[in-house]
């Protein structure tokens, strides 16, 4: 199995990058480093000049992997859209009930990211905090319909559309699949942010995790999850 995930390798849409970097050691560096860089400054902060002089390279070789830092910035995010779905794959593999293959999906969408070490050039914790911080600005943009149409969030509605089609096994006749797991997804990440930043906008619970509490307890409300149906 440790030999399996190994080789496993998150597919990006080249439309997001010149050169892909994981073809070459710079690239790679390229990525890790922006990840620290970004996680540490801000992506206001983060400059190509100023990742150039980290990685003791030039700024113009970053440019030949991608056009400018907004397209770094959906790269970064599609690659976490899609290591999530990797994550949801092999979580949600072998368990037959719908329900807790959604509890499961929704406890892999909304708890706190550890460390993977099947992907030793991304930074996963590091990479959640840009997520979490900067993700919008990837599509809270004039450009976001033509960026679209390339497939530039394909990741994000691909992740959605996995976790809705459970939905849909639960209650067909449910009516927003998709509104419903993408608020899960944008709500979480609001709510790990006001507990570590405003931690008056959110709730804590000894002994549990009150953010995926929070969220399966809505899911249960809105899709009408009996109570023999919410502990089978």
């Amino acid at each position: 199995m440790k030999e399996l995930l190994s080789n496993i390798h998150i597919n990006i849409n080249d439309h997001t990058y010149l050169k892909d970097p994981v073809t070459s050691d710079l690239g790679m560096r390229i990525v890790t480093s922006s990840i620290d860089m970004i996680d540490e400054i801000g992506f206001e902060s983060f400059t190509f000049r100023k990742l150039a002089k980290v990685i003791n390279s030039t700024e113009a070789s970053v440019y030949r992997y991608f056009e400018n830092k907004h397209k770094l910035l959906i790269y970064l995010t599609s690659w976490y859209w899609g290591w999530m779905e990797y994550k949801l794959v092999f979580g949600l593999a072998n368990i037959s009930s719908p329900w807790q293959r959604l509890k499961r999906a929704i406890k892999l969408l909304t708890e706190e990211v550890m460390e993977d070490s099947s992907f030793s050039h991304i930074n996963e914790v590091k990479l959640n905090r840009i997520v979490i911080c900067d993700s919008s600005k990837v599509y809270l943009t004039k450009n976001v319909d033509s960026e679209n149409e390339t497939g530039a969030f394909y990741g994000y509605t691909k992740l959605v559309k996995r976790v809705s089609d459970v939905v849909l096994e639960i209650n067909k006749e449910f009516r927003f699949p998709n509104m419903l797991i993408s608020t899960i997804i944008e709500g979480a990440h609001h709510q790990r942010y006001f507990a570590a930043h405003l931690p008056k906008l959110t709730d804590s619970l000894e002994g549990e995790d009150a953010i995926t509490s929070f969220y399966e307890k809505m899911v249960i409300d809105t899709l009408g999850i009996k109570n023999n149906q919410a502990v089978s």
